[in-house]
């Protein structure tokens, strides 16, 4: 067994309980894919796996090579890239006994490891990092650079388990690719949390993380994806047939009421007819309502437990899975025109940040080696792809209409579009919920209707007055679509820049199917091949 833990609990300072008893083992060799919510704690779990954080209750068993690759926030930018792969200690005491310090402390740190700086560098060059040395700082280095750091590692340990905490999430397509060949290859014991479905369906197992257990899945996400989509269908068929029971069990309560009500009223007129002395009648009326209210009881209580039962099948289907956006089609046409552009080019001042574009016709040096040349028709679906700085933003830009090319022509109609970026720029972060939702009230529609569509995006009245800010990227994207929703304007063009780089799968899956279904243009930039198969990309423009 290379992992095992048992009864694990973690409780937040704030005394609220992430996850409990939780029990679970891993086998060696085995690689397994770790999915959930976000806030579910995987992240959480990973770094109490990895021995980096403390359960409130519970036993772990792990290997003592066991090698984690975090996320990172700027929490390791204090480091040198040596620290960072914890091979610092080794390189100083190879460096002391080669200047002349033959101390025993200094052999027990190195451990006979004569090569670990040839090893380092060498790792450092597999992963496309050759051009840093050991004693650089971290934080020059870029979101994929240090995340190809972390990688490295695994090449220069050689660990019997990894654990990898969103690793992906800063790699651009060749660092992706690098890695899926690694984890196809490695025989090492893989426990990998991420939201790359590429990634995942490499992986032959995947485990998904609730409160209180952790569900074994014995397939990749493809088939997790599918048992879970048949557990959700027959869950929504319960809750129908719970519902369906419902409505009968209410409509004969309320027949047999209406009955037994004629059939008091008829028994009370026949006694009156026969004579029967009023005090008779009362304690026959009597005798009546309290059958009544017997019979209404025993109704309410069949009605009750049918809706306490509907409502805890209702608890375990996912909130996302009648979460649908049903934005309008498109005013313009498809096949209609929208940009042409022929051996466009952009230029920027040579000794300025290539980021730094200006709008003036002073440049010496062109963006891209071929110019460009292509046609964007409204219905197309577009994914524009290069390197980092290649230009990509640019010629966002230049198809929007911000910058004009220094070269060529570019010809573009009139239209609207939307853009969506992985930080959901579209949101304020000043604003509350609340008030960034009446920001896009362009409608003027009344409050009980704004606070209605606030629900269907899964945002309660409790979360009204939470900060924009405080909001996860999966919050951040249903947000920005009850807003678009609110503000009934559909787009002739949506624009993605990297939108699913911090969403969970569920909030990816929202994303594509909203794309999926919508009827106008899309132009993508996203290193998720899976996304960008999702959505039906058609066209590519690859920038040099």
């Amino acid at each position: 067994m290379s992992i095992s833990i048992q009864q694990i609990s973690y409780i937040h300072p704030d005394k609220e309980v992430l996850f409990s008893d939780l029990n679970f083992a891993i086998s060696k060799g085995q690689k397994l894919g770790l999915v959930g919510n976000n806030g579910c704690g995987k992240s959480t779990l990973l770094q109490i796996i990895a021995g980096q954080l403390s359960p409130s209750s519970g036993v772990i068993v792990r290997p003592d090579d066991l090698y984690y690759i975090p996320q990172h926030f700027g929490q390791y930018d204090s480091l040198t890239i040596a620290q960072a792969l914890r091979i610092e200690r080794k390189q100083q005491a190879l460096h002391a006994i080669l200047s002349g310090d033959a101390s025993n402390e200094n052999f027990v740190v190195l451990d006979d490891d004569w090569n670990i700086e040839e090893r380092s560098i060498a790792a450092l060059d597999l992963w496309g990092l050759g051009q840093f040395t050991l004693s650089y700082p971290m934080n020059l280095l870029s979101g994929g650079e240090k995340t190809r750091v972390f990688l490295a590692g695994m090449n220069i340990h050689h660990p019997s388990v990894v654990l990898m905490d969103e690793p992906t999430n800063h790699l651009d397509s060749s660092g992706r690719q690098r890695l899926y060949d690694w984890v196809e290859k490695c025989r090492s014991t893989l426990l990998v949390v991420s939201h790359d479905r590429t990634l995942l369906n490499l992986l032959p197992e995947i485990c998904e993380l609730e409160k209180h257990q952790i569900n074994y899945y014995g397939g990749n996400y493809e088939f997790y994806k599918e048992q879970k989509t048949l557990m959700q269908e027959a869950l929504q068929q319960r809750i129908e047939e719970k519902e369906k029971a419902l409505r009968i069990a209410r409509k004969v309560a309320r027949e047999t009421v209406e009955r037994r009500d004629k059939q008091n009223v008829r028994g009370e007129k026949n006694n009156i007819k026969k004579g029967v002395p009023r005090i008779v009648l009362n304690a026959l009326q009597g005798k009546s309502e309290k059958s009544t209210s017997k019979l209404n009881s025993t109704h309410q209580e069949k009605a009750e437990k049918l809706t306490g039962e509907r409502n805890q099948l209702r608890s375990s289907l996912s909130p996302t899975a009648t979460l649908k956006t049903d934005f309008n089609s498109s005013s313009l046409h498809t096949g209609k025109i929208l940009v042409t552009a022929k051996e466009i080019n952009f230029g920027y001042h040579p000794n300025s940040d290539s980021n730094d574009i200006q709008d003036n016709n002073d440049f010496k040096q062109q963006l891209w080696q071929t110019p460009i040349s292509f046609q964007l028709k409204s219905g197309d679906r577009l994914r524009i792809e290069g390197a980092n700085g290649s230009g990509k933003t640019t010629l966002l830009k230049l198809i929007t209409g911000q910058l004009q090319p220094q070269e060529g022509n570019l010809t573009r109609m009139e239209f609207t579009y939307v853009y969506l970026n992985q930080e959901y720029s579209i949101i304020d972060d000043r604003n509350s919920i609340l008030e960034q939702a009446y920001a896009f009230n362009n409608r003027n529609l009344p409050e009980h209707e704004i606070k209605i569509i606030l629900n269907r995006y899964l945002f309660p009245a409790s979360e009204w007055d939470k900060s924009c800010r405080k909001l996860s990227g999966g919050e951040k994207m249903r947000l920005a679509f009850c807003c678009l929703m609110i503000n009934n304007n559909t787009p002739d063009m949506f624009i993605l820049d990297e939108p699913t780089n911090n969403l969970d799968i569920q909030s990816i899956e929202i994303i594509t199917a909203t794309i999926k279904n919508y009827t106008g243009t899309v132009i993508a930039i996203s290193h998720d091949d899976y996304f960008i198969q999702e959505i039906g990309i058609e066209q590519r423009i690859l920038l040099s």
